[in-house]
């Protein structure tokens, strides 16, 4: 393909898209911005008078290049001159300002480059309807006027081309018809051109048809919103990349980020996962961005979580390529590190990592990447046993396979305290125990069957499920609290086991104020997790041998007590979905689901005073200020990492001592 077909094909596209608007209509789209802004920089504004004139007096390839590699900055100083021109008060003054104004917008208005990107001549439209004056106080600004409305005219009609216009009157088709044929035949000739196969390997004297992959990404980098050049911007995404010289347009994947992510360009699936493999920004904005929606618009309701996350394409993606799984979870760590308490991030990272697997395991036939490809920080010895999933074990075995782990995950611990007196040792101590943690955050569907062990098995399992349910929500040890936290978890366990051992009414007054205040985290002391105790007490409400009357009562008058009814829905509703999925332990589903549902409606009838979740807005915080260091991951994963988590286990917390 010749670079003049490039040309053609920016020219087709800027006749295509200018529209017979009237003036009237290009109102609205100013947005006047009353905030005071510094002078514009003349020697900027004569930086690009000089390109346009530059732009303007060839037509070749190299100048085509130059103007599509320049758009984003030029996008960037049209919105300065937007917001100049609406705080001036009036057109002579702007004209006094910046005397050479005129002379750049026109320029610029016959420029087809710059007017086939649409944001390009938006903004273009914006800054001649600003410099409109509706009632003309001069000589000036009515001859301003007139060359306005002549230029917003010609804009608006189209390109005064004889040879085209006589052909289109031959064969009787409409300019907008003529024009949409001819963009997709050169669509489509593209899409042939850089689907031809390498030639680079045979010859390397031999010119490569993958020259022609550059030159065509950088010339569709104006093009990037059009419905019609979506097959080649497409074709550009999976080109299969086996020559160095296939490589695309740095402008282009940015300003298909910057396009995808503001919802102005459509791309199908694969397209979107090339993307995302392509351009590391815009996989961190898709991974920021989804765990903001989840958190908006589901907040910590399990089973919308469940439903947002499996109907996102970042699972999927993650499969395919491990490198985009490894950006992920680095994004998930870092977010991790900084919300160690907030329990909807821990589930969303659980859930996000059901889905992956499940992806995977679709695509086992297809691919023979191997699990540690994808963990390569976790401890090789915990990755198989945690990522099992439980469908993949009977549940005879669960509980022995939960004190296996338990143990393996204490001796994890030793190690760091061992290594405490040497600065190596304990570096790669801490950076392994946080790694361990990481894995059985992203694998907690263990944690919650822990959970219920703990209700329903017997005395000889207790204190490694404790441990385990404990090392979960205290993982850092700060402050040397790992066993007194311990002790505090115990101790709310056999309130509770005391408790719903209970038959006879009023309940023990003094073992209901125990657990309220042990869900009470106390000011200046370390205080154990409130969701732990929580978790168990939902869990003792629905599967211990209690009556349902008696189970509905200490649930209801504990956490009315104590706050937390939002936080035991949630709970609840977790479980509810364990259930359904057949990952509960239980030989009665049937009156699991009747007690679930009972408790569930007392819950709901409760009138307690409505308070936002401090965790959430917690979350939110940091989804918002933290900044993911990922653009070296697959070479420096385990470097920042290790420094990351030793900081992790070393950061005291407000309440340690």
């Amino acid at each position: 393909m010749k670079s003049s077909s490039l040309v053609d094909l920016a020219w087709i596209l800027s006749t295509f898209t200018c529209t017979s608007s009237k003036m009237s209509q290009l109102h609205p789209l100013i947005q006047l911005q009353q905030m005071a802004e510094p002078l514009l920089n003349v020697q900027e504004m004569q930086f690009w008078l000089d390109k346009a004139v530059a732009w303007g007096q060839a037509d070749s390839s190299d100048t085509q290049k130059d103007t599509c590699l320049h758009l984003s900055r030029l996008r960037d100083f049209l919105q300065q001159l937007l917001s100049h021109i609406n705080n001036m008060s009036s057109t002579t003054e702007t004209m006094k300002r910046l005397p050479l104004l005129g002379q750049f917008l026109g320029r610029l208005c016959w420029n087809p480059y710059v007017t086939a990107d649409g944001t390009g001549r938006r903004l273009l439209f914006q800054c001649l309807w600003g410099l409109y004056s509706e009632h003309p106080g001069n000589a000036v600004e009515r001859k301003a006027n007139q060359w306005i409305r002549k230029v917003l005219c010609q804009l608006a009609t189209e390109e005064d081309d004889a040879a085209a216009q006589a052909l289109m009157n031959q064969m009787g088709v409409p300019p907008k018809e003529y024009h949409l044929k001819v963009l997709r035949k050169m669509v489509e000739l593209l899409q042939k051109n850089i689907g031809k196969s390498c030639r680079s390997l045979g010859d390397i004297n031999q010119r490569c048809s993958c020259d022609n992959i550059l030159a065509t990404s950088e010339a569709c980098v104006p093009l990037v919103t059009y419905p019609e050049a979506a097959p080649l911007i497409g074709a550009l995404l999976q080109q299969p990349m086996t020559c160095v010289r296939a490589a695309l347009s740095e402008d282009f994947l940015d300003a298909l980020s910057s396009a995808y992510s503001s919802q102005c360009l459509s791309l199908e699936e694969q397209a979107v996962v090339s993307l995302w493999y392509h351009n590391l920004s815009s996989l961190e904005k898709a991974v920021l961005s989804l765990l903001e929606c989840v958190l908006t618009k589901t907040g910590s309701i399990p089973q919308m979580l469940k439903e947002q996350l499996a109907q996102s394409l970042l699972p999927k993606a993650c499969a395919q390529h491990c490198t985009i799984f490894l950006v992920v979870n680095d994004i998930f760590r870092s977010i991790l590190k900084q919300a160690e308490g907030n329990e909807s991030v821990k589930y969303i990272i659980q859930t996000f990592t059901n889905c992956f697997l499940q992806e995977v395991a679709l695509l086992q036939h297809q691919t023979s990447v191997s699990l540690k490809a994808f963990f390569p920080q976790s401890p090789q010895s915990l990755l198989v046993p945690l990522l099992t999933r439980l469908s993949e074990m009977p549940q005879e075995v669960w509980r022995h396979h939960l004190n296996w782990l338990s143990g393996s995950l204490q001796r994890l611990t030793e190690e760091e305290e061992d290594g405490d007196g040497d600065s190596s040792s304990s570096t790669r101590g801490h950076h392994k125990l946080f790694e361990a943690w990481f894995l059985l955050v992203q694998c907690g569907h263990w944690v919650q069957v822990a959970v219920q062990l703990l209700v329903t098995s017997g005395p000889e399992d207790r204190g490694p499920l404790l441990w385990l349910l404990t090392f979960y929500h205290h993982p850092t040890n700060r402050g040397h609290h790992r066993a007194l936290q311990l002790v505090r978890a115990k101790e709310a366990w056999h309130h509770l086991h005391s408790l719903f051992l209970v038959s006879a009414r009023p309940l023990p007054v003094a073992l209901l104020q125990s657990l309220v205040t042990l869900l009470s985290p106390q000011p200046q002391q370390p205080s154990l997790s409130p969701l732990l105790i929580l978790k168990l007490l939902v869990n003792f409400a629905v599967f211990f041998q209690q009556s349902l009357s008696g189970s509905t009562e200490i649930l209801q008058t504990v956490v009315e007590r104590s706050g937390l009814v939002d936080e035991a829905a949630c709970v609840l509703c977790s479980l509810e979905l364990r259930l359904n999925e057949g990952s509960c332990l239980s030989s009665d589903v049937n009156r699991v689901h009747l007690r679930i549902k009972a408790l569930q409606d007392t819950l709901t009838h409760m009138h307690a005073a409505p308070s936002p979740t401090e965790n959430q807005a917690h979350t939110h915080s940091h989804l918002k200020h933290t900044h993911i260091h990922t653009h070296n991951n697959a070479q420096n994963h385990t470097a920042v990492s290790s420094s990351s988590a030793q900081g992790f286990f070393r950061a005291p917390m407000q309440n340690d001592k």
